[in-house]
């Protein structure tokens, strides 16, 4: 190793001194022998001779024993190969230092309750923690086979295909173990590769079907007392001879009456959607005379309101679905624009397409929404406003409703909203969720406005 400090012009005077050196030698010794400019010529070669070995021997250490010691040269070469020995200490370090994090990084996963495992590009398992052999089932060998070879569930196919249409991962029964649940949450990176993540969430799948079962039984028996007492209610408010000041009081209890019936049945239908799961709903919708209908029942909902209400119908594709569950996504959302929009309002239905998606939106010029509300709009019972909500017999449940139904087909709300400005919510349902018009039923497009 030389010494640090020796500058490069002190290696180029090396070699010069050397080259001059062996040219004077060169020339003395042809103008000896009658042949100076051949002397010269050999003290040239002589010179040539010399950088050419270094350089060999330098190429010979580097393409075959960079660990030993360097070959002693001199001048620039030595320069060459001091930096040389340098550039692979660092590198060394760099590398030792990178190895470090990585194992303590693996360490750090390996310690993780949580499975994770690194998928690459051809869908085959690289590497994964002890939690995966525990909860996915994964086993040594399985790098060489597809991961949705191993995980054989036709939900977790999909997931795996297309995660982006699962905003909050996937649910699904674990195969290795019956009775337990996992939530599994893919990452794409680099060129196509996956990062897939999966927990146990055994306890609080258990916890919420407790919810939903305590809901759905507490509601289904609360409906035959409300019915009962907005019966009776109703017959004693008809009699003719009521007290007045009784008539009142009546008349407030047949209103919370009426409105604990349509929280009972916000609920019942919320528990259904819920406990019904991802079934199958492939009903042909024809969506021109099933959004005029929705527009003619909004027409009349709207009748204490004076709203201008407008229908667009752009796009000539029907959806596949729950006619029955879609209209009732679909009304919410058009009677809370009613409802929250004040009198003398603009109010837009409009169903189109893209090419990729379909769009069912509700665009209205209302009070809108403050930005920190509207990720949490979708929660039961959440309310912007609650004495709006009260004032207008809102439930707190249309928007968890339309929310449910949506992902049944597969599709999404959309929420945009300006404060003071309006709102615009849309359903947004994939392509697989969308078929052309049958031929002979194909409708016009649309626009209608009252």
């Amino acid at each position: 190793m030389i010494d640090s400090q020796h500058s490069l012009v002190a290696f180029f005077q090396e070699d010069l001194f050397r080259l001059l050196g062996l040219v004077f030698l060169g020339g003395l010794t042809g103008w000896l022998l009658g042949f100076f400019w051949t002397g010269v010529l050999f003290g040239l070669m002589a010179f040539m001779w010399q950088q050419w070995n270094a350089l060999y021997q330098l190429y010979r250490w580097l393409r075959f024993n960079p660990q030993q010691s360097p070959p002693e040269l001199r001048g620039v070469w030595s320069a060459i190969v001091y930096n040389v020995q340098r550039m692979q200490v660092s590198e060394r370090r760099a590398r030792d230092n990178l190895m470090v994090v990585i194992t303590r990084a693996r360490e750090s996963v390996s310690a993780l309750e949580e499975a994770v495992v690194l998928i690459n590009s051809q869908n085959l398992p690289e590497w994964w923690n002890p939690a995966a052999e525990r909860l996915l089932g994964l086993r040594t060998g399985d790098q060489r086979q597809s991961i949705l070879n191993i995980i054989r569930k036709p939900e977790f196919a999909s997931y795996f295909e297309t995660p982006s249409l699962y905003q909050e991962g996937l649910k699904i029964a674990s195969w290795v173990k019956a009775g337990r649940y996992l939530q599994c949450e893919l990452t794409i990176f680099g060129k196509n590769d996956r990062l897939l993540i999966a927990y146990d969430i055994t306890r609080l799948n258990n916890l919420e079907q407790m919810r939903k079962d305590f809901v759905a039984n507490v509601s289904h028996e609360l409906r035959t007392p409300l019915t009962v007492l907005s019966g009776y209610l109703e017959s004693f408010g008809d009699q003719d001879d009521l007290n007045p000041r009784w008539r009142r009081g009546f008349d407030q209890m047949q209103q919370q009456t009426q409105r604990m019936t349509l929280l009972v049945n916000d609920l019942l239908l919320l528990s259904r959607l819920e406990n019904e799961g991802l079934k199958s709903k492939r009903q042909h919708i024809a969506m021109r005379p099933f959004l005029q209908q929705i527009y003619d029942d909004a027409s009349v909902f709207n009748t204490d309101h004076a709203h201008r209400i407008g229908l667009s119908i752009e796009s000539d594709m029907d959806l596949l679905g729950s006619e029955k569950e879609i209209a009732s996504a679909f009304v919410n959302l058009v009677t809370n624009a009613i409802k929250y929009t004040p009198k003398g309002g603009v109010i837009e239905l409009r169903w189109s397409d893209d090419g990729k998606n379909g769009y069912f939106s509700v665009t209205d010029n209302g009070i809108g929404i403050e930005a920190h509300h509207v990720p949490r709009l979708t929660e039961r019972f959440y309310r912007v406003d609650s004495g709006r909500s009260r004032e207008t017999g809102g439930t707190g449940l249309g928007l968890a409703i339309v929310k449910h139904v949506l992902h049944q087909h597969d599709a999404y709300l959309d929420i945009q909203s300006t404060l003071g400005k309006g709102s615009c919510f849309s359903c947004v349902f994939p392509a697989s969720r969308l078929v052309p018009h049958s031929p002979g039923q194909t409708p016009q497009l649309a626009s209608k406005s009252a």
